[in-house]
């Protein structure tokens, strides 16, 4: 048989609390920074973000994502032979995110290992799990799953968290005789590496008192991230995917692209000739997932029946540092 990577089942895990704009509006008035949330809402089109239990982490948010997915293809978690796990807001800088999922899944039998980097984990995750079973015989079913829990890690008086919420996305990729994985393309740049991240706390600068009541170990915009390298870097990496792997943009059924923001998304669709309808956006109801929104609006358009068998799907993903990746998908 073909090893072809095929996307099985999709599911995602919405938490329950809804953090709306006027909620947050009222902490930043109290905060005397009143033109926040206005502000940042008028640009990005989110209205509401949603919030796990305060006393989870990342992996409590993977976890029912990840119980869901396999129940929806009729496997246990006994059955799993490798977990990806893509996210920039991880339980612990060691050990790996994955490994603490695998235990919580009960997925005994499968290795592990994490993606980190940020928005586009999930794709370079894809783009991993086709790999290894194009290569490795003995490998059957992969969970790829891409979580997002920045909220946590943010000063709740940096205007900032405005953008994030809570969330997590997985897929099953098994080998198939059918058409799965078509191709990847990526891109990256660290000359950006210093305008947002969390600075205190690795090797660069372990985390001291001093950092702490600085707030270098929460996450920080700390110079202006600029929007052009998504708004070009994402038709760039749309058309190096269709050259590379012989499709045009009127053979594409949806586009996903990081959902971080409205106009950028709107703008990627145009410059690429997509129709807007064909580019899913969540971020309106679930604010920014950053590593998991790819795979949430994934999940998401499946559910809506926006998504099909043999549809050809493009997710893009953009994440800070920078790093980009693309990857095509034949449902």
């Amino acid at each position: 048989m073909n090893r072809n990577a095929k996307i099985i089942a999709t599911a995602h895990y919405l938490p329950e609390r809804c953090v709306t704009n006027e909620e947050l509006n009222e902490r930043f008035t109290a905060l005397g920074k009143p033109e926040v949330v206005g502000k940042f809402a008028a640009g990005t089109g989110i209205e509401q973000r949603w919030y796990a239990p305060n006393d989870w982490a990342t992996s409590d948010v993977a976890l029912p994502a990840a119980s869901r997915v396999l129940e929806k293809a009729g496997r246990r978690p006994e059955d799993v032979d490798l977990i990806i796990l893509g996210t920039d807001s991880p339980d612990y800088i060691t050990p790996s995110t994955s490994v603490v999922l695998q235990h919580k899944l009960g997925a005994k039998r499968a290795g592990t290992f994490d993606v980190g980097c940020a928005c586009a984990s999930f794709p370079t995750a894809l783009a991993n799990a086709a790999g290894f079973l194009a290569t490795n015989q003995h490998l059957h079913t992969i969970l790829v799953v891409g979580a997002y829990m920045m909220r946590k890690l943010a000063d709740p008086t940096d205007p900032t968290v405005f953008f994030y919420g809570d969330g997590a996305g997985a897929a099953l990729v098994e080998p198939s005789a059918d058409p799965g994985f078509i191709g990847a393309s990526f891109l990256a740049d660290g000359a950006y590496a210093d305008c947002w991240g969390i600075y205190s706390g690795g090797t660069a600068e372990p985390a001291t008192v001093e950092s702490v009541t600085a707030g270098r170990t929460n996450v920080r915009l700390v110079k202006r991230y600029p929007p052009e390298i998504n708004d070009e870097g994402w038709p760039k990496l749309f058309r190096q995917l269709a050259t590379a792997n012989n499709f045009a943009v009127g053979d594409v059924d949806q586009v996903i692209f990081t959902q971080v923001n409205r106009h950028s998304l709107e703008l990627a669709a145009d410059t690429i000739g997509l129709p807007r309808q064909k580019a899913p956006m969540i971020m309106a109801q679930w604010g920014y997932t950053g590593s998991a929104c790819i795979p949430m609006a994934l999940s998401k358009c499946v559910d809506e029946g926006r998504i099909n068998n043999d549809d050809l799907v493009v997710m893009i993903g953009s994440g800070v540092g920078y790093n980009q990746a693309a990857v095509a998908f034949r449902m």
